[in-house]
């Protein structure tokens, strides 16, 4: 007996007020929460078939979530976004195939409801948001603190994560492209870059009135994105990836007397 197919869930992001931003740019504004069980009709189709003649040609919708805060004209990343499920109405189609078959394109959509934003983040998404939300602002001015303590020092051991790992812990620089190889297997890379966006962004606004020295900020910046993406995968990775991705070498480092 054959397997009937998987139903595919299409989802769109947008900022908080529900209009798709690139719809915004190009003023013709499309507010998705004014049309929740509707059919919407893209305001300006583009003629060529998946092909951009604007950077709002198509009503853009992934069926990986992990992706679905690419290409959404959102910049500055900001928290919260909208999350809604969508699915296209008459033809549809896609640049590619081959290699974004996880993308949709279509002139109409039907929105069908607004949905949790945090798988936007990635499986881990809840995960992610804590650490960007309760633990960063803390750590932030706790590694600003040990890096203006001793610079040289701090340098030197941040090459040594870098570059050199320990039985029980590998090297950051390996750790970091372990978790973008996983990323993009999982199709959670806009998930990634989102979150790194978000929790170094949190370490600028934590640390701006501050004296800290801008290497102090850059590598509490640094820290914060690798302890995010810990989180993004802490389900998937063992020890070996994550205790080197959150900076355990580091954070045991002697204490240095200001």
């Amino acid at each position: 007996m054959a397997r009937k197919p998987k139903p595919v869930t299409w989802y769109m992001a947008t900022p908080a007020d529900g209009i798709i931003e690139l719809s915004r740019q190009a003023r013709t504004p499309v507010n998705l929460a004014d049309h929740v069980g509707q059919v919407v009709d893209h305001p300006n189709p583009c003629a060529a078939k998946w092909f951009d003649e604007s950077r709002f040609s198509y009503f853009r919708m992934v069926k990986r979530v992990g992706e679905v805060l690419e290409d959404t004209g959102i910049w500055p990343s900001v928290w919260p976004v909208r999350l809604w499920i969508v699915e296209p109405v008459g033809d549809a189609g896609n640049w590619s195939h081959q290699h974004y078959s996880y993308r949709l394109l279509a002139h109409q959509i039907r929105v069908l409801e607004e949905t949790d934003p945090w798988p936007a983040l990635g499986a881990g998404g809840r995960e992610v948001l804590n650490v960007i939300h309760e633990q960063i602002p803390e750590r932030a001015l706790r590694w600003a603190a040990d890096w203006d303590a001793d610079p040289q020092g701090m340098e030197e051991r941040r090459r040594n994560w870098r570059l050199c790992g320990t039985r029980d812990i590998g090297r950051g620089e390996w750790a970091q492209a372990v978790a973008d190889m996983t990323s993009c297997a999982r199709r959670e890379s806009a998930a990634q870059r989102w979150a790194e966006q978000l929790a170094t962004g949190t370490v600028e606004q934590v640390l701006a009135a501050t004296d800290f020295s801008q290497d102090a900020v850059d590598y509490a910046r640094s820290r914060a994105a690798e302890l995010t993406v810990a989180a993004q995968h802490q389900n998937r990775l063992s020890p070996y990836v994550l205790d080197a991705l959150r900076g355990v070498r580091l954070d045991a480092a002697p204490t240095i007397a200001a």
